[in-house]
């Protein structure tokens, strides 16, 4: 076991909870109930697991499959492939999941900038294609010959033209500098508070709001690709309202499900490690008594490094108190 320093908040599973964790798990076998799947994570391959899914029951799909990068997964490498061969498992993938979307679905693909190259052609042949959403990692590896690597791709996907947009459940909460007033000395597009001036902005498909999770973290696991909680929660709010169903097929250490079950959604996800589902399973257990999403907060995203500027209050919702943290 790795020996981590005493502030580190990294989450881990010690073997006797693990030995617990697991055993609420499931496989499956034969066909399968929505209500049989609702909340829980699904340990199995993908491809031996996805034909027993029911059909039509996914409202919001997230799909962040394994890049094409030559990368163990505790124990499971997923090895590079060629174009042609990465093209052709990613079409098998979503062929397998085209099925299981309900008829108004919307798709979240995650990729890098050499796997967009290679997943878009296959997003244009099953769904349409509506945006590319560019994150910034922050981090990123320096390199000699070529430009630092430190943004990532999210491909909007719908099944047809009949899908749900939240445009003002994601809109993101800038500081406003230089703030103008009308005529009458009223604040002009913005909001004027205790706390500082703010004014709430469309989003655009490019974002540099988000926090990759580091050690200081309680999201925090040792998952080698980890996605922000911040970063899953604009695609559930944006694309889907409480009570849908989210899935995530290749759900790694649980952060679909464990921002889904914050947002009051129904979820379930797959995920062939069993040390990534106890990760997951014991951050679902934990939102039971802290829902905070690092870097959104009473209904609204905050931009990096402003949330210090708020007041350290507490949101309140049915049955739970949310913590919040400085992003």
């Amino acid at each position: 076991m790795k020996k981590r320093a005493s502030r580190n908040r990294t989450l881990t599973c010690e073997e006797r909870e693990r030995e617990q964790l697991a055993s609420n798990l499931i496989t499956l076998g034969g066909e399968t109930s929505v209500a049989t799947l609702c909340g829980r994570i699904v340990n199995q391959d993908f491809f031996t697991a996805v034909g027993f899914l029911p059909a039509g029951f996914v409202d919001l799909l997230i799909l962040d499959p394994p890049y094409n990068l030559s990368k163990d997964y505790n124990g499971q490498p997923f090895h590079e492939k060629s174009d042609s061969g990465y093209r052709e498992w990613f079409r098998n993938v979503v062929l397998q999941l085209r099925p299981i979307l309900a008829a108004d679905a919307t798709v979240y693909v995650c990729s890098d900038w050499k796997t967009s190259i290679l997943v878009a052609p296959v997003l244009q042949e099953f769904f349409q294609v509506r945006n590319r959403i560019t994150w910034e990692r922050e981090k990123g590896r320096g390199a000699k010959s070529n430009w630092k690597n430190n943004t990532e791709d999210i491909w909007y996907c719908t099944l047809s033209d009949s899908y749900l947009f939240n445009v003002d459940a994601v809109k993101l909460k800038r500081k406003v500098v230089a703030p103008y007033r009308d005529a009458n000395g009223k604040p002009k597009d913005w909001q004027e508070g205790d706390d500082g001036n703010y004014r709430l902005t469309y989003p655009s498909n490019i974002w540099t709001d988000i926090t990759i999770p580091f050690w200081s973290m309680p999201e925090n696991t040792d998952h080698p690709t980890q996605k922000p909680e911040k970063l899953i929660a604009k695609l559930i709010l944006s694309s889907s309202n409480e009570g849908d169903f989210v899935f995530d097929p290749f759900l790694g250490s649980g952060t679909t499900a464990v921002v889904a079950k914050k947002l009051h959604r129904h979820f379930s996800g797959i995920e062939q490690s069993v040390e990534y589902c106890c990760w997951a399973q014991k951050r679902l257990s934990l939102a039971d008594a802290d829902s905070n999403i690092q870097g959104y907060s009473d209904g609204t995203f905050w931009e990096r490094n402003t949330l210090s500027d708020q007041k350290q209050t507490k949101m309140v919702r049915p049955s739970q108190t949310m913590r919040l943290f400085d992003e």
